[in-house]
């Protein structure tokens, strides 16, 4: 979609973070987007309705009961679930990737291998890691010389003994995306399966896991425009399957075999107000397909997201090259703009990472800076991860306006 027809102006008015009078700009947005004025209003509902625990005879519990039903069909028709049962509720997504790696190390018989990879957020790394002390055996696909992961490189690394392929669908510290349909493919031609961890590509693009076709998924609320919360989607089968905790009263049955425990139910309710938000933006693309499904305008929403997202990378690029002095780390070609998400990586040479941090913040930006939780992957970028590098992280609510003062502040440092 060209800049010029995405809607950017509304978008920016339902976010009331945006519209503050310190004009802030919001460039952390891997560390938590902010969230439109329907989810906070969701949340109060909630708070001051219903905030009672389900399972009750009375109306408020039975509405809260309702209001995790229609959350669950929300997040199943954002990822393309088959059916509403495969979606479980929780509190955030490495919590989940604990709960399938601990049921996993029970069930993994003669298929002990993992493969993980140095690209990954540490948490869908160490907790896999942990399994060697149950048994399993590690092996590691290699992040390439671009800071991304190629295919080919996981072939050699599946055999007859591989239980499961865990990584990322976009790099939470480069902004990498990882073709993960070919992953399923490829894994799934050896025998084994897929999670996948799409907490950091979630508010860039389309997630169909039926056409990706993994098996295990996790995310997280606060990413897409929702309060903290997590949800796990995994094939129904291989849920079942799982051997999880629960308390003999309560039936051995999906989701709520899963979801043990009381999780925030008004983040959930949010949850569900951030996918009617999404649904809400693809509508007013579609506005001469009235009759186009919630599905539909998902899609919509998400693509339209993706094309005005590459116009954003593209200016941040752009802005760091003029820099000169400076080292981006992971995709940066203008015409492998599509092999990323709006998160770039990089370091000022000669300026630590902290110090660009601190400027920013004291010029009303914020930006992060460290070892994004991927410390395997800086050391392979030969990057300390005690310094660590800077991380730009933008979402579809910013602008290149935004990123015009970003590079002000940018020349400053380097100027200095």
């Amino acid at each position: 979609m060209p800049i010029s027809n995405f809607p950017i102006d509304s978008i920016r008015r339902q976010f009331p973070a945006l519209n503050s009078t310190d004009g802030f700009i919001f460039f952390d947005n891997g560390a938590g987007a902010q969230i439109p004025q329907s989810v906070l209003d969701a949340v109060c509902h909630h708070l001051v309705s219903r905030n009672v625990q389900r399972g009750g005879r009375y109306r408020r519990s039975q509405e809260v009961d309702a209001s995790i039903q229609q959350a669950r069909q929300s997040v199943a028709t954002l990822l393309n679930a088959r059916e509403l049962s495969e979606v479980a509720f929780g509190m955030n997504a490495t919590s989940f990737i604990r709960i399938v790696s601990l049921a996993l190390s029970e069930i993994m018989g003669e298929r002990k291998e993992i493969i993980v990879t140095d690209l990954d957020h540490e948490a869908n790394i160490a907790t896999w890691l942990a399994l060697e002390s149950k048994g399993a055996k590690i092996r590691w696909w290699k992040m390439g010389e671009d800071g991304t992961l190629h295919v080919k490189d996981l072939e050699p690394l599946l055999n007859s003994r591989t239980h499961l392929v865990a990584c990322a669908v976009a790099s939470n510290a480069l902004g990498s995306i990882v073709d993960v349909k070919e992953v399923a493919s490829m894994a799934h031609a050896a025998g084994a399966e897929v999670f996948l961890d799409a907490v950091h590509y979630a508010p860039h693009g389309v997630i169909d896991v039926q056409d990706w076709d993994c098996d295990y998924l996790v995310c997280s609320g606060y990413k897409i425009f929702a309060p903290h919360m997590g949800f796990l989607w995994g094939k129904r089968g291989l849920l079942e399957a799982l051997p999880t905790f629960r308390e003999d009263f309560i039936p051995d049955e999906i989701p709520g075999k899963i979801e043990v425990g009381t999780f925030v139910y008004e983040n959930v309710a949010g949850m569900n107000a951030a996918v009617s938000y999404l649904e809400g933006l693809g509508g007013s693309l579609l506005s001469d397909s009235p009759s186009a499904s919630s599905r539909e305008r998902l899609v919509a929403a998400m693509e339209a997201i993706r094309e005005y997202e590459a116009t954003l990378s593209a200016e941040v690029l752009r802005t760091l090259a003029e820099l000169g002095d400076v080292t981006v780390y992971g995709v940066r070609e203008p015409g492998q703009l599509k092999q990323r998400v709006p998160t770039i990586c990089f370091n000022l040479n000669g300026v630590p990472a902290a110090r660009v941090a601190v400027f920013c913040a004291e010029n009303g930006i914020g930006v992060r800076d460290g070892n994004m939780y991927s410390p395997r992957l800086l050391r392979r970028l030969g990057v300390p991860p005690e310094t660590g590098a800077v991380r730009a992280s933008l979402v579809h609510y910013n602008t290149v306006e935004e990123i015009a003062k970003f590079s002000e502040v940018l020349q400053r440092i380097s100027r200095h």
